[in-house]
């Protein structure tokens, strides 16, 4: 193979094209429009490249998902995708430019979502069950992101590119720390409680719910939420 750089690239190119002209279903229009086709196609090149890239991000996330982030490799996310792993370099570096994405795209609106409702107030329950039910309603649209984190926290912390993380957790959790010492002050919450061990106890038994929920299954994200906020409340003890 090394022998042939020429023509192993030349697969690759062809591969690609082949994939992303049948993804978008106009293969044979594309090839039977002769020059003005293709200038045509040339003109959308950068929304075709942008749609190709989010497909790839998606596979890979449903592959570090299913199989986790370490053991998933670039052959892998390529042979998901029906391409060859050469082209899939054409958009991302590695597989840490992918995970990379799908991490900061859930950390991004996990922390825009937090603030705003701290930032619209009412009182501290209130606030925590709003809080609670963000964390819920990720569970879903970002499957991939909360496996990972479950998984491969330890392993991609000590990585520089993934620096931000910390720093965003320390974020989110600054902002649930007020709210639990804001109930504590007012006499709503227990003076007796933690409020660092609570909220990492809070946030640890809901990010490993991603190992069971199954979305379109008996409960959804918001039923979760429901039940979890009556224990964590009301307990499971009559009163």
């Amino acid at each position: 193979m090394s022998t042939r750089p020429g023509r192993a690239a030349g697969r690759a190119r062809h591969n690609e094209g082949v994939t992303t002209t049948s993804a978008n279903s106009g293969r044979s229009t594309a090839r039977a429009g002769g020059t003005g086709a293709g200038r045509r196609r040339t003109k959308g090149s950068p929304a075709l490249a942008s749609e190709r890239r989010e497909h790839l991000v998606r596979l890979a996330a449903e592959l570090f998902a299913k199989k986790g982030f370490q053991a998933t490799t670039v052959r892998n996310i390529a042979e998901e995708a029906g391409i060859l792993s050469g082209s899939l370099y054409h958009h991302f570096d590695s597989k840490e430019s992918i995970v990379d994405e799908i991490l900061s795209g859930y950390f991004d609106e996990l922390t825009a979502s937090s603030r705003a409702v701290v930032e619209r107030g009412g009182e501290p329950r209130e606030v925590l069950s709003a809080l609670v039910r963000i964390c819920f309603d990720a569970l879903e649209p970002h499957r991939a992101a909360v496996t990972v984190l479950q998984n491969d926290w330890n392993y991609l912390r000590d990585m520089p590119r993934f620096g931000y993380l910390g720093k965003a957790e320390n974020e989110v959790e600054q902002l649930w720390l007020a709210e639990i010492e804001r109930g504590r002050q007012a006499g709503i919450f227990r003076a007796d409680i933690n409020a660092r061990l609570t909220y990492r106890m809070i946030r640890d038994t809901i990010g490993v719910t991603v190992r069971w929920f199954q979305p379109g299954g008996s409960f959804d994200a918001g039923d979760l939420a429901d039940h979890y906020l009556k224990v964590l409340f009301d307990g499971i003890c009559v009163h």
